[in-house]
C-alpha cells in the first residue's frame, strides 16, 4: 500500500457527516476513470467515510481494498442483455448498504445503478461523472441524469451543454483530475539501479533518446501515428526509441499483432517495445526525452500530460480536446495540428534538439480534485429527494 503523502492527508477535511458512497464502474484494469475511483476511494477512507467500489474486477482491486475501501464484484459493463438481470442483485446490494450516494462512472453502470435505486426509499443520491465524449444520445443521456453531473474539463463542459440543452448548466461542475506532486516530483530521476534494470529488461530501448506513450491497446489512442513519427524521425537521421507503455491487454491481441505488423513494415522493430501497464511509470516519464499523446479522438482530460510536466519532461500532443486545453495552458510549445504528420515529426525534432524550460506545476493537484470531489458529495447528501 503506498502511503498517502503529507499534503494530501492534511488537504481532506474532516466531513460534516460520514458517508457511505458506492462508486460503479465497469472493472477496475486501467485507465483515467479507474485510476479516479481508485482516488476519490483513498479520500473518502481518509475522511472516516465508507468507501465501497462494484465492478468486475481487475488488477486494482488489491489497491483499492488494500487503501481501506470495499469492493463488490458484480460485472455491470458487459454489453449483454444477462446484464439488465443484475439490476436485481444490485438493488439487493444497495438495500444492504443503505448508501448515502451512487457514483456512477460508465454509462451501462450508470443505466443499471439507475434502475437498481427504482423502489428503494429513501433513495440513495445519484452522481454522474462524464469522464469523455460520449456519442450523444438516448444511451449516453444516462450520465447527464445525476442530480450532480462531474466533467473533468471546460472543453467537456462545453461538448455535453451543447449536446443536451435540457441540462441544467447548475448541475455541471467542472473538477479536472489531479495529480500528486509527490508522486511526479519536479526534476525527478530515477536511481542508477533502476535504469539499469529497466534497460536490461529491454534492452532495444537504449542508446538513443526514449519516446514514452502510455495508452490502453485501443486504435483512438494513436499509436499508428506515434510509430510512423518513429519512422519520419528515422529518415530523417534522428535516432529514437519507441516505448507505447499500456498497450498490451487481455482482448487487444489482434490489435497489437496489427501494431507488430507496421513497426515491422516501417523498418523500425529493433527500435520499439510494447508492454503491458507497469507500476513504474514515473521512472519510465523520467527517463523519456519526449512524452507523446497522440489520441486521435479528443480526449476529455490528459492526466499524462500533467504527469509528465510535473516531473520537467516535455510532452508533445494533438492540439485537440482536454490534451489541447491543458497544452494550450502549460506547455505551448507541445501542441501540433490533429493528423498533421509533417508538424509532428517537425516539431519533435525541435523538442528533441532543444526543449522550452518546463516551471513547476502549480495547478492540478489530486489533493483539490479529492477535496472538491468529497465536498460536492457532502453538499448532495443535503438535497431534498
Amino acid at each position: 500500500m503506498k502511503a498517502a503523502s503529507p499534503e494530501l492527508m492534511s488537504s481532506i477535511a474532516v466531513p460534516t457527516k460520514l458517508l457511505t458512497v458506492i462508486q460503479l464502474i465497469p472493472a477496475l484494469h486501467s485507465g483515467g476513470a479507474e485510476r479516479s475511483a481508485l482516488e476519490i476511494a483513498r479520500a473518502l477512507v481518509q475522511a472516516g467515510h465508507r468507501s465501497v467500489v462494484i465492478s468486475g474486477g481487475g488488477r486494482l482491486v488489491g489497491q483499492l481494498l488494500a487503501e481501506g475501501s470495499e469492493h463488490i464484484t458484480l460485472d455491470l459493463g458487459s454489453k449483454s442483455l444477462r446484464t439488465l438481470g443484475r439490476i436485481g442483485a444490485l438493488r439487493r446490494v444497495l438495500r444492504e448498504l443503505k448508501p448515502d450516494i451512487v457514483h456512477a462512472r460508465s454509462r451501462l453502470p450508470a443505466w443499471i445503478g439507475w434502475g437498481a435505486l427504482k423502489g428503494i426509499r429513501p433513495r440513495p443520491h445519484f452522481v454522474t461523472t462524464v469522464h469523455g465524449f460520449n456519442s450523444p444520445g438516448r444511451y449516453s443521456s444516462i450520465m447527464l441524469r445525476g442530480e450532480r453531473v462531474v466533467v473533468v474539463s471546460q472543453t467537456l463542459r462545453d461538448y455535453v451543454l451543447s449536446h443536451y440543452r435540457w441540462l441544467e448548466p447548475s448541475r455541471v461542475r467542472v473538477i479536472p483530475r489531479g495529480i500528486d506532486p509527490e508522486a511526479f516530483p519536479y526534476g525527478h530521476r530515477p536511481d542508477d539501479a533502476w535504469q539499469k534494470a529497466f534497460f536490461a529488461e529491454f534492452p532495444a530501448l537504449n542508446g538513443a533518446p526514449l519516446l514514452t506513450m502510455p495508452a490502453r491497446g485501443t486504435r483512438l489512442k494513436g499509436h499508428h501515428d506515434a510509430i510512423e513519427l518513429l519512422a519520419d524521425l528515422k529518415r530523417r537521421g534522428i535516432e529514437a526509441r519507441l516505448l507505447l507503455l499500456g498497450v498490451i491487454e487481455p482482448g487487444r491481441e489482434a490489435y497489437v499483432a496489427e501494431l507488430q505488423e507496421l513497426i515491422r513494415l516501417r523498418g523500425v522493430t529493433s527500435q520499439v517495445v510494447l508492454s503491458p501497464p507497469r507500476d513504474d511509470i514515473r521512472d519510465i516519464y523520467a527517463v523519456s526525452a519526449l512524452v507523446l499523446q497522440l489520441s486521435t479522438r479528443p480526449e476529455s482530460f490528459g492526466r499524462t500530460v500533467v504527469e509528465a510536466l510535473s516531473l520537467c519532461r516535455p510532452v508533445l500532443g494533438y492540439a485537440h480536446g482536454g490534451v489541447g486545453e491543458l497544452l494550450a495552458e502549460l506547455y505551448p510549445a507541445g501542441r501540433v495540428p490533429l493528423g498533421d504528420r509533417e508538424r509532428l515529426v517537425e516539431r519533435a525534432a525541435e523538442l528533441l534538439r532543444v526543449a522550452p524550460p518546463i516551471a513547476p506545476l502549480q495547478s492540478y493537484r489530486l489533493s483539490d480534485m479529492q477535496q472538491t470531489t468529497l465536498a460536492l458529495y457532502e453538499e448532495v447528501s443535503q438535497l431534498q429527494e
